[in-house]
């Protein structure tokens, strides 16, 4: 680690260790941070555009048409960040397929990271309502996120016992670009850390989350996936304060999109104190990212409205409108899938899935005579623009 460019850091401080390495402690927060007018500006924007996004999602009768593919984009997002490489359209599919396929296909592909992550997200969301934002829900959620996939042995669910670095891959610990705290002022931050997020006094909400989000990747309490954590705190801060009544926002797009920019205002947060520089790059995501998604969730029910149209031509049954809105949750469909996720039998499905084929909504992809898998090939583009 370059001390020589933390030395001079208002955010913390540099500490040599008993082992003969320097590794950096991050202050506790609150820390006084001046507003420019720059971050004024983008905090109104900022809440603003979330506002927007909140009022599409408790206008929508069934919200869980945006919710889980908003879920999923996220999570397929958040894990390319740290090298993962399933894309959105290869977990909708891992997700329709039968359990013996799935087998299968997790030996061979990253998809169980991304799902993990799913079902984190979800996990996280309903704890809520038990349980406020803090250090055990935290490891609740990362047990979640490590379960049978790479990293699974570095005790998934509880904080590190032992030093970590960040740096190149394969980089020893004296060739890191940064080291977090060691275990014992680790253990000391987390408890400041948890303070702070139960804070509703001092900062606006979206500058919280932002010195948060900082504030966790700094500590860097797991051995592994604290770039995934960090990322799902966002989106249950953000639910927790009741900015969002939904999980609908995808900032991980935007962190993914300008990564480089991202790991640089982060690690300047440390090196030199910048902490506007960071606050600013956050309220960016915000805003474009709440407009990305209130566009791209017009387009969707757009499109279900058109489908409806297209269907209502076939004098549908009640379980072909149903089937209509389990493929906006998941483009991908198979007659098995169909009949579990309608609660009807095999024949009933088979004949709402003819119905959306007729019209021109599903696709055959598979060409099989058993195990045929179908998909809404226009639905599944506008779900998946990051190609």
């Amino acid at each position: 680690m370059e001390i020589e460019k933390f030395q001079h850091s208002s955010t913390g401080r540099i500490i040599r260790t008993d082992r003969d390495y320097y590794a950096f402690i991050p202050n506790p927060l609150p820390q006084e941070i001046k507003y420019s007018k720059d971050v004024v500006n983008l905090l109104s924007e900022a809440t603003l555009q979330l506002g927007n996004l909140n009022g599409v999602g408790t206008m929508l009768p069934n919200p869980n048409l945006l919710i889980v593919p908003y879920v999923r984009r996220e999570a397929v997002l958040s894990s390319r960040i740290e090298g993962t490489q399933t894309s959105l359209s290869e977990l909708f599919y891992f997700e329709a397929q039968r359990k013996e396929e799935q087998k299968k296909e997790a030996q061979k592909t990253d998809v169980l990271e991304v799902l993990n992550y799913v079902k984190a997200m979800d996990y996280g969301i309903k704890r809520l309502k038990e349980l406020p934002l803090c250090l055990r829900l935290i490891r609740e959620i990362h047990k979640i996120l490590m379960k049978d996939v790479s990293g699974r042995h570095l005790t998934p669910g509880e904080f590190r016992r032992s030093q970590n670095w960040i740096g190149p891959a394969g980089c020893t610990l004296n060739e890191a670009s940064f080291v977090p705290p060691p275990v014992n002022e680790m253990n000391q931050a987390l408890g400041d850390f948890e303070k702070f997020l139960h804070d509703r006094e001092n900062f606006a909400g979206l500058i919280q989350c932002a010195l948060i989000h900082y504030q966790f990747e700094a500590i860097h309490p797991f051995l592994d996936g604290n770039g995934r954590i960090g990322r799902l705190l966002i989106t249950l801060f953000l639910c927790e304060r009741k900015y969002l009544s939904y999980p609908i926002l995808y900032l991980s797009a935007f962190f993914e999109k300008f990564r480089n920019e991202y790991y640089d205002k982060l690690l300047a947060v440390s090196q030199k104190g910048e902490w506007e520089e960071w606050i600013k790059f956050f309220l960016r995501a915000v805003i474009v990212q709440s407009q990305d998604a209130i566009k791209n969730s017009q387009s969707i029910l757009n499109l279900l409205e058109v489908y409806k149209g297209r269907i209502h031509q076939k004098r549908p049954s009640g379980y072909t409108l149903k089937l209509l809105d389990e493929i906006f949750k998941n483009p991908y469909m198979s007659i098995p899938r169909a009949a579990q996720r309608l609660d009807t039998s095999y024949h009933t499905a088979k004949a709402a899935v003819k119905k959306l084929l007729e019209a021109k909504i599903l696709f055959e992809i598979t060409d099989k005579i058993r195990g045929k898998i179908y998909c809404a090939k226009e639905l599944l583009e506008l779900l998946e623009p990051e190609k």
